[in-house]
């Protein structure tokens, strides 16, 4: 038996959204679909978002839901016309007709349930700080998604800070701790590097990577990095 969420505006609750739900053993708490609710979502198994009426509104739900880091599977119900407006993303871990019978909402709910707990066990070896996610094991980074083609340095720098956010590092630091006591070279081999993996990140996130004034370097995040990055002037290589 699973706890779930349903979010709904419709007067009839679940037995109107999504009648099988009836036939089912599950706890199911029915919830206005406000983006309110964000402030302190409701703890469960899975969130169930009625998507049968406002297409555009379940969208922006769905989105704030994921970006408020919930570990609880999604799932959108929807009439066969709107299914038309599905996309990657609302970032579903899957999707629901309204007219669905109980043994299907079952069998849907069971694998979406399995996955999100995979996903959780997957992340033992990954570093996620908001839209980036580093896998130690692959030697991977993305943002948003999307690959970043890093060098083994640059991975391992970028891995270094993350996995430190808000912790300044010196160059000095940097060098011991990604190049290795047996390296040479000076300290504005640190700052290519960090320029290099700004630009890979993107004007968008770039500002992850803060500098500290005569100082060093710091992973301030995505929250913070937009307004605390600040720079020092960096010699082309």
């Amino acid at each position: 038996m699973a706890n779930l969420v349903l979010l709904t505006d419709a007067r009839g609750a679940s037995i109107e959204v999504l009648p099988a739900l009836a036939l089912l053993s599950h706890r199911v708490r029915v919830l206005p679909a406000s983006a309110d609710l964000m402030v302190d979502p409701p703890s469960c198994d899975a969130v169930l978002l009625d998507a049968r009426r406002d297409l555009a509104g379940a969208r922006r739900l769905a989105t704030l839901i994921r970006g408020g880091g919930t570990s609880s599977a999604l799932l959108g119900i929807f009439t066969e016309g709107g299914l038309a407006a599905l996309t990657t993303d609302w970032q579903l871990d899957d999707v629901l007709l309204e007219s669905a019978g109980p043994a299907e909402v079952e069998a849907r709910l069971r694998l979406a349930l399995t996955r999100v707990e995979t996903d959780e066990d997957d992340l033992v070896n990954k570093i996620v700080v908001g839209p980036l996610v580093i896998d130690e094991h692959a030697y991977s980074a993305r943002v948003d998604g999307e690959l970043l083609d890093l060098t083994y340095k640059e991975f391992e720098l970028l891995k270094q800070l993350a996995l430190h956010q808000g912790r300044v590092f010196t160059r000095a630091a940097l060098l011991q701790e990604v190049w290795g006591y047996d390296y040479f070279g000076g300290t504005r081999t640190v700052d290519v590097h960090i320029r290099r993996l700004r630009a890979k990140l993107g004007a968008e996130h770039e500002s992850f990577i803060g500098t500290v004034r005569n100082v060093g370097y710091r992973f301030v995040g995505p929250r913070e990095g937009r307004t605390e990055h600040s720079t020092e002037p960096i010699h082309p290589a």
